[in-house]
């Protein structure tokens, strides 16, 4: 299987299944002398493991983070960094019954059409548990940012969304609730709905906002390597995820050029930013911000048809620990995300100028 390494000069590895031993990654490229904060790194991972609250799944797994390498005495020494999460709490009997059948929306069928043999217990390498070696990765490349703020939070859930800008928000709201979005009303009736969601057996999707700032000018390329197409790769890359748009998104295509183009303030910061702080590729210093859209999650504690081994229609009962809605939970994934990009493009562009 390829494709498990993401990045350039800062590269991340991740290997491991959802009901394996441990997940676990590699680090590469990592400047020598970060002095990493621990701390930081096990509030991003608790703020994406399971078992968090009443909205998200019910595993229970620690997640806590073991360094193997690359680490000396609180501080990075330039050589790769290996870690490991070990899983403590796979119940891998609660998908015995999809061993022979193929849950709809999930990568069971492609997996054994592609393969020839899959591991059935929580989808092996497509479970979303994979996601938390990014947070690892990515909570890294922060503290290589050390200036730079990533922020994201729910925007929607289902039908339900925000409707004001993020400049109107307070932003440092979003931690105090369980749904993690920065309007405290708003995230009180979407806990709510998510909770009646779950009640039915059922899922729903969502929208997860993300605004950096402070990010230096000139990061990225304007042909190929354009820096919102980079980020859009690493949100595409995520697991549910449906759709990727930043600055003005298809908002945007309703405008006309001379209410969308971004006017220029004599210090070469812009009075408005639908550009989503990049321009040809390349970022111009103002807040970058996208949305990163979520399915809902496809496995419903419901009876449904799907198909066998052999092509029957055949009648499944969904079972297991699932999330209603993902987004809660993807907050710091996103976060991740976005922060290994940027840390790439950083380096990348101080190599450029050696």
């Amino acid at each position: 299987m390829a494709g498990n390494s993401f990045g350039n000069l800062f590269k991340v590895t991740t290997f491991g299944e959802s009901h394996g031993e441990a997940l676990g990654g590699i680090i590469d490229g990592c400047p020598a002398g970060v002095e990493i904060d621990f701390e930081a790194i096990q509030k991003d991972l608790d703020r994406r493991k399971p078992g968090q609250s009443a909205i998200v799944t019910q595993r229970k797994e620690p997640d806590e983070v073991r360094f193997l390498s690359g680490i000396f005495e609180g501080k990075t020494t330039g050589t790769s960094i290996g870690f490991i999460i070990e899983n403590t709490n796979q119940k891998s009997h609660d998908y015995s019954h999809i061993k022979d059948s193929y849950r709809p929306s999930h990568a069971d069928y492609v997996y054994d059409q592609k393969y020839g043999f899959r591991d059935y217990r929580g989808g092996g390498r497509s479970s979303a548990r994979e996601t938390a070696c990014r947070v690892v990765a990515g909570a890294i490349a922060k503290q290589v940012l050390r200036d730079v703020n990533f922020q994201a939070f729910v925007s929607a859930v289902g039908e339900m969304s925000l409707d004001k800008p993020y400049e109107e928000l307070d932003l440092n709201v979003a931690e105090s609730n369980i749904v993690r979005c920065p309007d405290a009303e708003k995230a009180s009736e979407m806990e709510s709905y998510i909770k009646e969601i779950r009640k039915q057996g059922d899922t729903v999707g969502g929208v997860v906002t993300c605004v950096i700032k402070n990010t230096p000018i000139g990061l990225g390329e304007p042909v190929f390597d354009k820096l919102h197409a980079e980020l859009g790769k690493a949100m595409l890359s995520i697991n549910a995820v449906k759709g990727f748009e930043y600055g003005s998104g298809f908002e945007g295509s309703r405008m006309k050029g001379s209410d969308h183009n971004d006017k220029f303030n004599t210090d070469g910061t812009t009075k408005t930013n639908f550009s989503g702080g990049i321009q040809g590729g390349i970022s111009n210093g103002m807040d970058i911000y996208f949305n990163v859209a979520f399915k809902p999650v496809a496995t419903l504690i419901q009876s449904y048809e799907t198909i066998d081994k052999e092509g029957n229609i055949v009648e499944m009962q969904g079972k297991g620990r699932h999330d209603p809605c993902v987004v809660p939970r993807a907050v710091p994934i996103v976060e991740a995300m976005a922060a290994l990009v940027l840390a790439d493009y950083y380096l990348l562009n101080r190599a450029s100028k050696i």
